[in-house]
């Protein structure tokens, strides 16, 4: 199968390619075989991008789709409230067909939005029925998944069990593949650290590890005094850590998660972007959770380019293209299989409109995406070449039905757990 996407402004992000006010992108078998000026494939199917431009999806390395049901009733909480809100007061009621339908339409929505590749951070840890149906919720969107099984938040019960039976099932060759979320050190002690770790590398597994915001806790520093640094970690947030353990993570080639508009909303502190630049680590963004923050990466850019050229009139609006294609890529081992145009790589792309009022005219492409994007500009999504979204429809998904069920599964847990829908809901964590 041969499909050609004609007349594009094409925003490549792999510097042998370039960029091309005007370019051909040709796809055989799903994979990007050519990209030029023009290209002359008659035996091809094709899409025509003018008025569009063509750049690889983007890959969020970090977001609980699990929450998906509580959508922006977390507007206004700190983490404490989050924290007692969704950990400690809704998660308790919620059942396998829950997490299926909030994982569904959790990456249905990311997909919506141009969101290629997602790592879904699963913490729900409630029974092998709820982890089967994460699973099964993310093999049911087209995307490109990777599930990150992670305990429950605060427990040190062991998840070997779990991670070998889960792995079997995941081998790593499909668009669902998997990752091991560490608890860490604070959680369960360097020892539990050290075993988990162990297990991912004899399982071929990367890891994903959240950093306490408030950098109190054993970090990065205990972590490399214990020779437990790796390469195939993503330390999330890490707002708190000093400059000194930026470098270390630099040294070891480990990758970092900024979640700008969650670490900013919920007490963080500032996000780390500038200062792991500075250190020679490349920040990848992710959205965190939905209660709290939207679901796409045009909000999460904007916020994390406001907020660093507030403080230092550092990056440029490529800088932030990288970090969420490229970069982030890389950061959950895809860098050889996605996140650029490049020929060899799977076909990961989408068409962005434009014409559209909001950044028309499109005079620099990489300033108006970062700058003014929005989800209402994703016109067209590809998986591995597979059209998963064409004329801003999502392809073959019955969203009247989807939405239902997740309205009847919120409504059903909000009544089990005793808390209202009506906006008026603020937990309140019992003061130490």
């Amino acid at each position: 199968m041969k499909t050609l996407l004609t007349g594009g402004t094409v925003v490549s992000m792999d510097p042998a390619v370039g960029d091309l006010e005007r370019g051909d992108v040709l796809i055989e078998d799903g994979v990007i075989v050519e990209v030029a000026e023009r290209i002359d494939a008659r035996d091809a199917e094709v899409i025509d991008a003018t008025d569009r431009i063509v750049m690889p999806g983007f890959v969020d390395n970090h977001r609980h789709s699990w929450q998906t049901a509580f959508r922006g009733v977390g507007a206004d909480w700190t983490f404490p409230e989050w924290a007692l809100a969704m950990h400690r007061t809704v998660k308790p009621h919620y059942r396998p067909e829950d997490v299926y339908a909030g994982t569904l339409l959790g990456r249905l929505e990311a997909l919506h939005s141009g969101v290629t590749t997602m790592l879904d951070w699963y913490h729900v840890a409630q029974s092998h029925a709820h982890e089967d149906a994460a699973v099964a919720a993310l093999r049911d969107a087209p995307g490109r998944s990777i599930f990150c099984l992670g305990a429950g938040w605060g427990t040190a019960d062991s998840v070997d069990a779990d991670i070998r039976r889960v792995r079997s099932e995941l081998p790593g060759d499909g668009l669902v593949t998997m990752t091991f979320g560490l608890r860490g050190p604070d959680d369960t002690g360097m020892d539990t650290v050290a075993r988990e770790l162990k297990l991912a590398d004899e399982l071929g597994l990367r890891t994903s590890l959240h950093v306490d915001p408030g950098g109190t806790s054993p970090t990065v520093a205990d972590l490399r005094e214990h020779g437990l640094l790796r390469e195939t970690t993503t330390f999330v947030h890490a707002n708190g850590i000093s400059d000194e353990e930026l470098r270390m993570l630099a040294d070891v080639g480990a990758s970092l998660s900024v979640s700008p508009d969650v670490e900013l909303k919920m007490g963080f502190g500032s996000p780390v972007t500038g200062r792991a630049l500075a250190a020679g680590v490349r920040p990848t963004l992710s959205v965190d959770d939905v209660p709290s923050a939207g679901g796409d990466m045009f909000s999460t850019m904007r916020t994390a380019f406001a907020v660093q050229r507030g403080l230092d009139g550092g990056l440029r609006s490529r800088d932030l293209l990288e970090f969420t294609t490229i970069d982030a890529a890389r950061s959950c081992g895809l860098g050889a299989r996605t996140g650029s145009v490049t020929p060899g790589k799977d076909a990961d792309l989408i068409l962005l409109r434009t014409d559209d009022l909001t950044v028309f005219p499109v005079t620099d492409p990489a300033g108006s995406i970062v700058s003014a994007g929005h989800p209402g500009l994703v016109d067209t999504v590809l998986v591995a070449g597979q059209v998963v979204k064409r004329d801003g429809v999502l392809v073959g998904v019955d969203l009247p039905a989807l939405r239902a069920r997740l309205l009847a599964s919120r409504d059903r847990i909000a009544a089990a757990a005793g808390i209202p829908l009506d906006g008026t809901w603020h937990p309140r964590p019992e003061s130490k």
